[in-house]
């Protein structure tokens, strides 16, 4: 399970570093391998190979009237692996339509991560407290 976030720095090719709390058990799990696909909120996923196999598969089993949504999601889905350093390398076209710069967030969620280009996630997250439902927080005790 992947929680939390991390502050990292993209090179100037590209590529991140996985954080060593997730490298140990991505290189054991998934031998390095994962995928990485754009969100529809405007942030990249990048899942373990594994679940995203079982995740394409019931993206390609939606119904025609998620044709959009397929496109985002599969037709943005691009493999990459970590290599001996513990990186991956995020392409120029997927930098891009995340608008990824040099200083990105990657926050897991349980499954997956997100990635985000860290001055969208900054404002994100403010947007994101000012709107939290009052009927979804009484349903957690702090």
């Amino acid at each position: 399970m992947f929680q939390g976030s991390s502050a990292l720095t993209l090179d100037a090719k590209g590529r991140m570093s996985i954080p060593a709390r997730y490298r140990d058990a991505l290189m054991a799990d998934e031998q390095g391998y994962l995928t990485l696909t754009r969100h529809p909120d405007g942030c990249l996923m990048l899942y373990p190979r594994s679940t995203w196999e079982v995740k394409r598969a019931q993206i390609a089993a939606l119904p025609a009237a998620a044709r959009p949504l397929q496109r985002l999601l599969l037709g943005s889905a691009q493999d990459v692996e970590m290599d001996g350093a513990g990186r991956i390398l995020v392409s120029p076209e997927l930098r891009e339509a995340a608008g990824l710069m040099r200083e990105v967030m990657l926050l897991g969620l349980g499954s997956n991560f997100e990635l985000w280009d860290r001055p969208q996630w900054e404002a994100r997250s403010l947007q994101d407290v000012s709107q939290l439902d009052p009927a979804i927080l009484e349903q957690i005790s702090f």
